[in-house]
């Protein structure tokens, strides 16, 4: 099975690449590693993280905003008792994953991985061989029906619990004809009252944000700015918690932030809503 080859490579030989792996085409994942500085990357991500920190004017920094926002929602849902986290979209593993943080406030929490790109599938396989409550799926988003049946899922989360759903920054790469907000409302359904919804989704509030969305759709084929208006709508039938639908570094901050937000501070909004 790839994910067995993906555990045997990445412990024994980092610089072996699985054939089903095409390093010449760039993936959602492996660019967000790079402009994270990751290692998980290769030339045609590289290249493609370079043209959206320049058009975005912000070296980088929007990505590292958007993980610790992930962070702060986490750590947010854990403390109001969530011990099961479904993570769609997830990505390649970098530092403090859903997994790290919910574990270090209830180490019992439970936590699965969905991602599409086979690279974040198998290293993900790799990171969590010896974790038994953490899992990854290699699944795509926009079949929440298939998704939500699958053995990786079910084993892990009961539905009929409270769930700590995380949506970051993956709802702006599903475009307008594909249904997003169908897709996010059929996960909103099968979760239990006292769960919880985090959602990242670049911002259409600056022209540096609107300039990256051009690249993602040339270099990616996907990437889409959305109004507040139409982000907040993904949240339709959950409470937000405060405070609100505000740009990343404003979301219950650890620090005081300094206005006027750079580039990178407006590059996305985020929320968390709660299922009454």
């Amino acid at each position: 099975m790839a994910g067995d080859n993906g555990m045997a490579w990445a412990k024994v030989d980092p610089s072996y690449v699985p054939p089903d792996v095409d390093t010449s085409k760039p993936s959602v994942a492996r660019v967000y590693d790079a402009i994270l500085g990751g290692k998980d990357n290769f030339a045609a991500d590289r290249e493609v993280a370079a043209e959206a920190v320049n058009a975005m004017g912000d070296g980088g920094s929007g990505a590292r905003l958007n993980r610790a926002a992930l962070g702060r929602a986490v750590r947010f849902m854990a403390g109001q008792g969530v011990a099961q986290f479904l993570d769609l979209g997830s990505g390649l593993p970098t530092v403090q994953n859903t997994h790290e943080i919910a574990q270090a406030a209830d180490p019992a929490a439970q936590v699965v991985y969905v991602d599409n790109d086979p690279s974040a599938y198998l290293h993900a396989r790799a990171l969590l061989a010896d974790d038994a409550s953490t899992t990854v799926v290699l699944a795509d988003i926009r079949e929440p029906d298939t998704l939500l049946a699958m053995p990786g899922v079910t084993r892990f989360i009961d539905f009929s619990r409270p769930v700590g759903l995380i949506l970051n920054a993956v709802i702006h790469h599903v475009l307008d004809e594909e249904d997003p907000y169908g897709i996010v409302e059929r996960y909103k359904e099968v979760l239990a009252p006292g769960s919880y919804m985090q959602l990242t989704h670049f911002s259409d509030s600056s022209p540096q944000a609107m300039a990256n969305e051009q690249v993602l759709r040339q270099s990616l084929g996907r990437g889409q700015t959305r109004s507040r208006e139409q982000i907040a709508r993904f949240f339709d039938g959950l409470d937000l918690v405060e405070p609100g639908l505000v740009y990343l570094p404003q979301w219950r901050p650890d620090e005081p932030v300094s206005l006027p937000l750079d580039p990178g501070g407006k590059l996305m909004l985020v929320g968390v809503g709660r299922k009454p």
